[in-house]
C-alpha cells in the first residue's frame, strides 16, 4: 500500500439482528446508508493511526473494490475510517471506539 491507504476486508454479517425492543430485522431487510466494520489487513507508509490487524468502521459504498488473491478487499485513504476499535485489556471491560 502506498501512501496514506488501507486495505481492509468486510467483516461477513452476522444474519439476523434484533432491535432495542426485541423486534426481529431478517438479514435482507435492507437499512439506508449503514456503517461497515472490517478489518485491516494493510497499511501505507503514511497511514498514522491505522495499524495492521485493527478493526474500523467505515462507509463501504465510497470505497474502492480490489480482488487479491480471490479475496475482496476495499481499498481506502485514511481520513475515510470513522472509528478504530481496540480492547483495553488493563480494564477488562472489552472493546472501546
Amino acid at each position: 500500500m502506498l501512501h496514506d491507504r488501507v486495505l481492509v476486508q468486510l467483516t461477513p454479517e452476522e444474519g439476523e439482528r434484533r432491535s432495542s425492543g426485541g423486534i426481529v430485522i431478517p438479514a435482507t431487510a435492507q437499512v439506508a446508508r449503514r456503517l461497515a466494520w472490517g478489518d485491516v489487513h494493510g497499511v501505507g507508509t503514511n497511514a498514522r493511526t491505522v495499524k495492521v490487524g485493527d478493526r474500523v468502521l467505515f462507509n463501504p459504498d465510497d470505497q474502492l473494490e480490489v480482488e487479491v488473491q480471490g479475496r475482496t478487499y476495499l481499498v481506502m485513504r485514511e481520513r475515510d475510517v470513522h472509528a478504530v476499535a481496540s480492547e483495553r485489556i488493563e480494564h477488562g471491560t472489552g472493546l472501546y471506539l
